[in-house]
């Protein structure tokens, strides 16, 4: 066996796995009100940008060969329901109506399509008069939310509330209203994970009470019901299906591979990439081979592409 991993060149020739810069996309965050980019310190590297700073980053990704972003927005003013998500003139929208003028269809816009970076209380949907999340009143709004994002330009929205029924409700209030041709990517096997930490500093999110997600989001403990959640968002019109977390979910993108004929996603999270970066910091690893080398394992269990936050430095290590 040994003898064709004796070179470089021999160990290329017969890899089983390729990862290439067409395999990545970066998330961006877009804060309101705010007059330069913002770093965030939980995800060295990275920005709260402005509208302005979010299109000149996309367009360095875009240099580099990364052939998708995805829009997360932090709005000036949070309420009750989040109605900044779906506000035509807000922070996201103004984004991708940026992006589209400016880039065309050089890059794939993707817009995560959720309520908790707009909500007072950090939940993922309108909450209920006992404090729960009201997964019908919520897919109205998120039908709501996919019209403003389809609007302003984006190419895929992308539904991470885990909802009941959240796939259907975006499809049918897209397709009524002569969007047909904007995709659906469902997070569809989303794990109550505590690896988004740094992701939540980095929308401003706190979660009311001290609480947490855990009773829409997937129990870490279990494999089949990811199985069972993906196959409703397949059934509902999902045009992708994602895992999230990536890296300690191989097994599932693994499973969720063989289970369907969509394209399939991961995220490698905030936590993910914190941990590989403090360690990196701190001496115990060499940071860029270990994101190499966790990129991928998740290509080889089974995704198409990975969302990740590794995606500017990465396209620069392959020579994107």
């Amino acid at each position: 066996m040994r003898r064709l991993r004796r070179t470089p060149a021999l160990r290329r020739l017969v890899a089983e796995t390729r990862l290439s810069v067409d395999d990545l996309v970066a998330p961006l965050f877009v804060r309101e009100g705010i007059e330069e980019p913002l770093p965030i310190a939980s995800l060295p590297g990275h920005f709260q940008h402005t509208v302005d700073s979010v299109l000149a980053e996309s367009k360095r990704l875009a240099g580099l060969g990364v052939p998708a972003v995805v829009l997360f927005g932090v709005p000036a003013r949070k309420d009750a329901e989040g109605s900044g998500a779906w506000d035509p003139d807000g922070v996201v929208q103004r984004a991708l109506a940026g992006l589209r003028d400016e880039l065309g269809d050089e890059v794939v816009l993707v817009a995560d399509l959720c309520l908790d970076e707009y909500t007072d209380h950090g939940h993922c949907g309108v909450l209920a008069s006992d404090g729960s999340v009201d997964n019908d009143a919520t897919l109205e709004r998120y039908a709501r939310v996919a019209l403003a994002q389809a609007t302003a330009g984006a190419d895929v929205v992308a539904p991470s509330g885990m909802m009941d029924g959240q796939v259907a409700a975006i499809r049918r209030a897209l397709d009524a209203d002569g969007h047909e041709q904007v995709a659906v990517l469902a997070y569809a096997a989303k794990f109550a994970s505590d690896l988004y930490g740094p992701f939540r500093d980095a929308v401003d999110v706190c979660i009311a009470g001290g609480g947490d997600r855990r009773g829409y989001q997937e129990d870490p403990a279990n494999r089949r019901e990811s199985l069972a959640e993906v196959a409703l968002d397949v059934a509902e019109g999902a045009d992708i299906v994602m895992v999230k977390p990536a890296v300690t979910y191989l097994d599932v993108i693994a499973e969720v591979r063989r289970a369907v004929d969509v394209p399939v996603a991961a995220y490698h999270v905030s936590g993910e990439y914190a941990m590989i970066k403090a360690a990196g910091a701190n001496g115990w690893i060499d940071p860029q081979a270990v994101a190499l080398e966790q990129l991928l394992a998740v290509k080889r269990a089974g995704a198409d592409f990975v969302l990740t936050y590794l995606a500017g430095e990465v396209a620069e290590a392959l020579g994107g």
